[in-house]
């Protein structure tokens, strides 16, 4: 068996099945594109589930990867085993619709055991299948593998929920009894041990689940697949011949410099095995645009952050040490990730921001938890409130706890956790689902033509018909993609709603269908107004995009895209809030560029040349051998298959109209273009009509009372900054405005105030009034305390929807008063002994009291 490096593993990997036939797919980022049933590219399929379930047909139906992957589910683990992480690396071979189940397993077999390549004994392997898998058994048994190395469990079926599915086969090394005397029955009962480890799992996804259905009715699947993973921190493990995965080279430089930085010796500490772990998990996320936050992905970033801090702290790191992680992970990871070069600053910023809020949060947790203890016990709710509150990880409580001698309700603490996880789960979707193949898309192979570019009228022939439209030889109508929204339009008088992408490339016009038939000559008309104004907005993105990174930061990566006709939105992560002297440096960014009338220009060029150029490559999108380059006098270049105008010129002018937070450290920028002066007012309408009716107001109360002239408009993102203040201005000066009319009220109402005492006065005398401003009734009820001058006064005020009581006594009187009041009332009051207040809504138990004092 061969001793390997991780760089050696990949390329073994990659060459093997590059030599195959297979396309070396790029990882992709571990934010999931378009998929809202991944909070993380969690396996080397996740990103090629289009391919699998049949929306989109790959440039080569044989595919292999290196994926980075992040998974959560078990993070307690990390660091307690030999194999958990957060964070690692899954080496795939797929095949859609190509070679099947015994290709995969010779495949599987000549890699693992070749002097050629890893060069397993294959006396250490051991090989699970489906137990009613007998083509998959028998073609191990062919290849030389004994029968008692082969292992029948039942739990080898994946699926879940409907769509592809299917058996599988797990392939285990035997690491040897020096790690357990027991035996293979470690792997058919599916016991946790040290022994066995899985490096490698080949899915045969044949069959179409149904969860309707008994597994045995599956129907099988038009195009049979093959989904493998294996993960290339276990093949470290094994081919490095360590104890656990981190000793390997893809964990063991950052625990060294763990050990240089707190001045400990490795000996297999958890603490240096979760921080290793950790830390490349922040690294990575973080240079693919992740951020961290109280929510949603960022959430998960903050919890793996502080219990890395928390391990940390056990070992001696007393102030923030994980940034100075970042370039160890870097130099280690690089090689293959070429993109952590280009990020590692902000990274370290990112982290180091991250880790001084913790600590200082810290304190705050210790304060609180001194708080809570009560007779030698912290409580399970307390303890929640620890971990849920202020970030503390359990075992940080615990370890506080032992410090102080106390002891932690950790079975409370557990119920509380519980309660949290079943609602993330109830809120959960289904992850890593796939749809249900649709064979008749799947199989519609027949070429046709997009010439948008140049037209956007044509005669065409209707190539097929579907039950949700038709399929052309040559269409003008643009398919929704890359964040461009499809034409409409009319073919042969009727309404084109929308136009999507089939599996192979092709244009599906969503139109009635009962007026076509296959090889009809037809009229296609694209809406031109539409089209332009979209084109508009989406040349404005890119303009807008190379902004963003020339004033926030190279570190700046598009999120998502939307190119309408009446707006665009351009969603980026960026680690802070932005400013709106930084939004307004965009919004010139872009306007400059406008007015400096500069060509947009289209290069059609196979890819490795337009990387050579420094094109960018749009988020989430895949391209085929040649691709459109958009080039903005070299300013601006992106790989991008939409439509364009042909000069910065075209747009007119551009306004940034919004920029919000949508969660963990994404902003969405909201903007217009073409005369945008005709279309602000329509956008700040809401903020006008505040300001209309604070100004209706103050001129209500006081027509005299001069006003600030309201900002002139001038189609900038200045109009929303200013309309802002404004409105703040106005709301304060309408506050002032009643305030001065209610002061003067209460002047007049003073001033009157004889009218209020009654004709009989008595040691407690009772006044009655209606409608008051409730401000003027203490001031009232001081002056005639002192004009009658008896023990105590209650001024009695009724309106419209309640009742207020005011009590003041020179014998201590008032809080009695009240509450004999409140029970009379139906009310609540209180105060002092002098002085006391309250109030109802039982109106009607008022007018009986009022009759039985008349």
């Amino acid at each position: 068996m061969k001793y390997m490096t991780s760089e050696q593993i990949r390329q073994t990997w990659l060459n093997f099945f590059k030599d195959k036939g297979h396309m070396i797919e790029p990882s992709a980022s571990l934010i999931p594109v378009d998929d809202p049933t991944l909070l993380w590219i969690n396996a080397g399929v996740a990103p090629l589930k289009k391919y699998f379930d049949g929306t989109e047909t790959p440039k080569s139906r044989r595919i292999t990867n290196i994926q980075k992957s992040i998974r959560t589910n078990d993070i307690d683990n990390v660091g307690k085993t030999a194999r958990h992480h957060t964070f690692f690396e899954m080496m795939g071979n797929f095949s859609i619709g190509d070679y099947f189940k015994k290709e995969a397993i010779e495949f599987g077999f000549e890699l693992l055991t070749s002097p050629k390549y890893f060069d397993i004994p294959l006396d250490k392997l051991y090989m699970t299948y489906y137990p009613t898998d007998v083509e998959a058994k028998n073609t191990w048994l062919k290849l030389g593998v004994k029968e008692d190395h082969l292992i029948p469990v039942e739990g080898n079926f994946w699926e879940i929920g409907a769509g592809p599915s299917g058996p599988d086969t797990e392939i285990f090394f035997d690491r040897g009894t020096s790690y357990d005397l027991r035996g293979p029955e470690l792997i058919r009962d599916d016991i946790e041990n040290e022994r066995f480890i899985e490096i490698w799992n080949i899915v045969f996804s044949q069959y179409n689940a149904d969860p309707k259905l008994k597994r045995s009715e599956y129907k099988e699947l038009p195009n049979k697949n093959i989904d493998t993973g294996a993960g290339l921190e276990r093949f470290a493990c094994v081919l490095q011949g360590t104890k656990t995965n981190f000793e390997t080279d893809l964990h063991y430089p950052v625990i060294l410099k763990v050990e240089s930085l707190s001045g400990v010796k490795y000996d297999g500490q958890m603490a240096f095995k979760v921080i290793s772990d950790h830390i490349k998990t922040l690294v990575f996320a973080i240079s693919d645009g992740a951020n961290l936050s109280n929510e949603g992905r960022g959430y998960v970033l903050r919890r793996i952050l502080r219990r890395a801090v928390k391990y940390g702290k056990s070992i001696g790191f007393d102030a923030p040490f994980l940034h100075l992680l970042v370039d160890t992970v870097v130099d280690m990871m690089s090689n293959f990730y070429t993109n952590l070069i280009e990020t590692a600053v902000i990274v370290k910023k990112i982290i180091l921001k991250e880790e001084e809020k913790f600590f200082s949060t810290i304190l705050d947790g210790e304060k609180h938890l001194l708080q809570s203890i009560k007779d030698g016990k912290l409580s399970g709710e307390d303890a929640f409130k620890l971990y849920d509150t202020y970030g503390f990880p359990i075992e940080l409580t615990i370890e506080y706890a032992e410090e102080h001698g106390i002891t932690v309700d950790i079975k409370g603490f557990n119920e509380a956790l519980e309660v949290q996880k079943s609602r993330s789960r109830d809120a959960r979707k289904v992850t890593h689902s796939m749809k249900g193949q649709d064979e008749a898309l799947l199989n519609f192979d027949v070429p046709s033509e997009f010439v948008g570019y140049d037209y956007l009228q044509t005669e065409s022939k209707v190539i097929k018909v579907f039950d949700q439209g038709i399929v052309l030889d040559k269409t003008p109508f643009y398919a929704n993609s890359g964040g461009q929204i499809s034409d409409t339009g009319s073919i042969n008088g009727l309404v084109v709603r929308d136009v999507i992408k089939l599996p192979h490339g092709q244009h599906l016009h969503l139109i009635e269908t009962d007026a076509f038939t296959e090889g009809d000559e037809v009229l296609c008309i694209v809406n031109q107004d539409k089209r332009h104004h979209t084109m508009k907005n989406h040349t404005a993105t890119h303009l807008l995009n190379q902004a963003l990174k020339d004033t926030l930061g190279s570190h700046v990566k598009q999120q998502g895209s939307y190119n309408g006709d009446l707006k665009l939105t351009f969603d980026i992560n960026h680690y802070e809030t932005i400013k709106d002297e930084e939004i307004l440096t965009v919004e010139k960014i872009v306007q400059q560029k406008i007015k400096e009338q500069i060509d947009v220009v289209t290069h059609v060029l196979p890819i490795d040349e337009a990387k050579k150029l420094g094109a960018a490559m749009q988020f989430g999108e895949k391209y085929g051998d040649i691709v459109r380059v958009v080039d903005i006098g070299s300013w601006s270049m992106e790989f991008c298959g939409g439509t364009h105008v042909k000069n910065t010129s075209d747009i007119k002018n551009f306004m940034i109209t919004s920029v919000e937070s949508i969660g963990s450290g994404t902003y969405r920028f909201e903007a217009i273009t073409g005369q945008v002066l005709s279309q602000v007012k329509k956008i700040v309408q809401n903020l006008l009509d505040m300001i209309h009716q604070h100004i209706e107001k103050i001129k209500s109360l006081d027509e005299n009372h001069n006003l600030n002239p309201l900002p002139e408009l001038t189609g900038s993102y200045q109009d929303i900054i200013n309309l802002r203040l404004y409105n703040q201005y106005i709301s304060n000066e309408s506050k002032v405005v009643e305030k001065q009319l209610e002061a003067k009220l209460i002047d007049q109402i003073i001033l009157q105030a004889d009218t209020f005492i009654p004709k009989t006065i008595e040691p407690t005398t009772y006044i009655y009034s209606d409608n008051l401003p409730q401000s003027s009734l203490k001031p009232l009820i001081d002056v005639l305390y002192d004009k009658i001058k008896v023990d105590t006064v209650v001024l009695l005020n009724i309106s419209e929807d309640k009742a207020s009581y005011l009590v003041k006594s020179s014998v201590n009187e008032a809080r009695n008063v009240i509450n004999e009041l409140n029970k009379v009332l139906d009310g609540r009051g209180g105060g002092k002994p002098d002085f006391a207040q309250g109030g109802t809504q039982a109106l009607d138990k008022v007018q009986m009291f009022l009759k039985g004092k008349n």
